[in-house]
């Protein structure tokens, strides 16, 4: 039988259990760390002095004290003690300091870093799929026909991309 849940590793309530309470507080704790989690900083390799009850930290490479071995951890200070909580895969989290957001993928962290296959403002396409490369003007002896054509090339990319209207 499983006794805690795939992804997060909240312990399930067994049926004869004494204390129950406290595995449900338990579950409870891990939800708070890793729900809308939003860390205080990632650059701290050791803990803070005066830690915030249930301030969240992402542990930096490097950890030492009572964050040795937790290196890209989360580290939640609740109850008076460290708790720690890995990452996932497309985990994200919130970096309060940077003002950023990170995500956890293919076993590390990526700090403000956007994946997306368009992004829009306000119901409008800015950024698109790349478009193919536009080969530079050569020869030719008119220069004049030669910047314009590749003028309006750039142009036309651009335009494909939605960064200037059509």
């Amino acid at each position: 039988m499983t006794t805690q849940t795939p992804r997060l590793g909240a312990p399930y309530i067994i049926t004869s259990q004494s204390q129950k309470e406290v595995t449900h507080n338990m579950a409870l704790n891990i939800l708070d760390a890793y729900t809308q989690a939003a860390a205080e900083t990632s650059t701290l390799a050791i803990p803070p002095a005066s830690p915030l009850e249930g301030g969240l930290w992402l542990v930096s490479s490097g950890g030492t004290g009572s964050w040795s071995g937790h290196d890209n951890e989360l580290a939640q200070f609740i109850g008076g003690a460290w708790q720690f909580y890995l990452p996932f895969e497309g985990m994200t989290i919130w970096l309060k300091d940077e003002n950023l957001v990170t995500r956890y993928f293919s076993g590390q962290w990526q700090k403000g870093r956007v994946m997306a296959s368009r992004l829009d403002i306000s119901g409008l396409q800015v950024v698109g799929a790349q478009q193919a490369a536009i080969g530079d003007a050569t020869g030719g002896v008119t220069i004049d026909a030669e910047a314009r054509t590749a003028l309006n090339s750039l142009l036309a990319a651009c335009r494909a991309h939605g960064l200037i209207a059509p």
